[in-house]
């Protein structure tokens, strides 16, 4: 595994650190008025998903963890376990429900999911950047609310609430953004 510098940590590299696998959430470069730069990063541990804070010198050398990446489709979800498929060998994997966090109401049945594996061990699901859903409930279109950025409240079929344009109604189908859960484009 390759060595880096602790001032070439970027967010979403993974680490060794500390006996563990973390991945760098937040990286400040920090150059204060008295002594050397420091990078100070925010780490989540892939394993058990405590935080910490760690600061990094340049002079600091940190073990970069390569994680190998499977496109796996997703089949059910089992007593807070997701259970996924890899469609080549039809091996199951299961991962903990809540590593989507507040994105798992986008997880629908037969989705293809980017899963991350360290050995055989897998640590990360990664949604699809774009998913389409259909729009349960929103307000009626209004003539002549065509302000330049006016948005309406929509919830959708999985129950996650978003902003829409004005000429977005109910029963349409739309794109949703699942990175920063906010609409995209019409289906």
């Amino acid at each position: 595994m390759p060595k880096i510098n602790g001032n070439e940590i970027r967010p979403g590299n993974v680490l060794e650190h500390d006996g563990g696998l973390w991945a760098a959430v937040k990286v400040d470069h920090v150059k204060p008025g008295k002594g050397g730069a420091f990078a100070q990063v925010e780490l989540k541990n892939l394993r058990d998903g405590r935080k910490l804070n760690e600061r990094f010198r340049s002079a600091d050398k940190v073990e970069r963890v390569r994680l190998e990446q499977k496109d796996m489709q997703f089949l059910y979800e089992d007593a807070g376990q997701l259970i996924f498929m890899d469609t080549d060998t039809y091996d199951q994997v299961q991962l903990e429900a809540d590593i989507l966090g507040e994105r798992r109401p986008f997880l629908q049945d037969g989705m293809t999911i980017l899963v991350e594996f360290y050995d055989a061990e897998a640590l990360n699901a990664t949604l699809p950047q774009k998913v389409t859903c259909k729009i349960v409930e929103t307000e009626p279109v209004v003539k002549g609310q065509t302000a330049a950025n006016s948005f309406k409240p929509a919830i959708l079929d999985n129950g996650v609430r978003v902003m829409v344009p004005p000429f977005v109604g109910t029963d349409e189908e739309i794109i949703v953004n699942t990175e920063t859960m906010e609409y995209a484009e019409r289906a």
